[in-house]
C-alpha cells in the first residue's frame, strides 16, 4: 500500500523538467504567433505598394468643384498646396508593365527590356495618356524592336532613341488632345541581353 501512496504523491506533484518543458512549449508558441502576426504585416504593406496607382505621389490632385465643401471641412482647405494662379506640379506617370521586344542583330536574336516614365505638369495628359495607351504602346514597341543593338549599346544611342520615343508620344497627343502634353521622358530601366 505503501508503493501506491508513494505512485499516487508523484503523479500530483509535477517534476521541475516536466514545468521546463510547459514553459518552453508556451514561449515557442507565443513566438511562432508574432513571427506570424510580423509575416501578415509584412504580407499587406508589400501588398500596398505592388497595387498603388501608376500615378506617382507628386501628381496633382484635383481641385473640389466650385462651392463644393471638402469632406474635412475647411481645416483641410487651409493645409492645400500652396495656393495661386498657373501652380502645376509635374506629374509622373510610369507605363506598366515594361516595354520587352525582340530585334535582329548580327544572326542572333536580341531582347531589349525599358520601364519608360513621362512627365507633364497638366494632369489631363496623365488622363489622355492612360486612355490612349494602346495607340502609345504600339507604337513605342514598334519604334523600340526596329533600334539596332550597337547603337543603342551606347548612351548616345540611348540618347537618341529617348528623343525618339519623346517625339513618338507627343506627335500621338497631339494627334489625339491637339497638344504635346508630355514634358520629359526617362527610362527608369534599360535591359538588353
Amino acid at each position: 500500500m505503501a508503493t501506491s501512496d508513494a505512485k499516487e504523491n508523484e503523479l500530483e506533484e509535477p517534476s521541475p523538467g516536466v514545468a521546463k518543458k510547459d514553459r518552453s512549449g508556451v514561449i515557442k508558441a507565443a513566438l511562432i504567433g508574432l513571427g506570424v502576426v510580423a509575416l501578415m504585416g509584412m504580407n499587406a504593406g508589400i501588398t500596398w505598394m505592388l497595387t498603388r496607382s501608376n500615378v506617382h505621389p507628386s501628381a496633382p490632385t484635383p481641385a473640389p468643384a466650385a462651392g463644393a465643401e471638402s469632406p474635412q471641412g475647411d481645416e483641410a482647405a487651409s493645409e492645400e498646396a500652396p495656393t495661386g494662379e498657373g501652380v502645376n506640379l509635374p506629374a509622373y506617370y510610369k507605363f506598366d508593365p515594361p516595354f520587352i521586344v525582340n530585334f535582329q542583330a548580327q544572326d542572333s536574336l536580341r531582347f531589349l527590356q525599358v520601364t519608360v516614365e513621362v512627365v507633364s505638369k497638366d494632369p489631363a495628359v496623365i488622363k489622355a495618356i492612360e486612355t490612349h495607351m494602346p495607340v502609345i504602346r504600339n507604337n513605342l514597341v514598334m519604334l523600340f524592336s526596329n533600334q539596332d543593338f550597337n547603337t543603342i549599346s551606347s548612351r548616345v544611342g540611348k540618347e537618341r532613341i529617348r528623343a525618339q520615343v519623346l517625339a513618338e508620344i507627343q506627335k500621338i497627343l497631339r494627334e489625339k488632345i491637339n497638344k504635346p502634353g508630355v514634358d520629359e521622358v526617362y527610362f527608369t530601366s534599360f535591359v538588353m541581353q
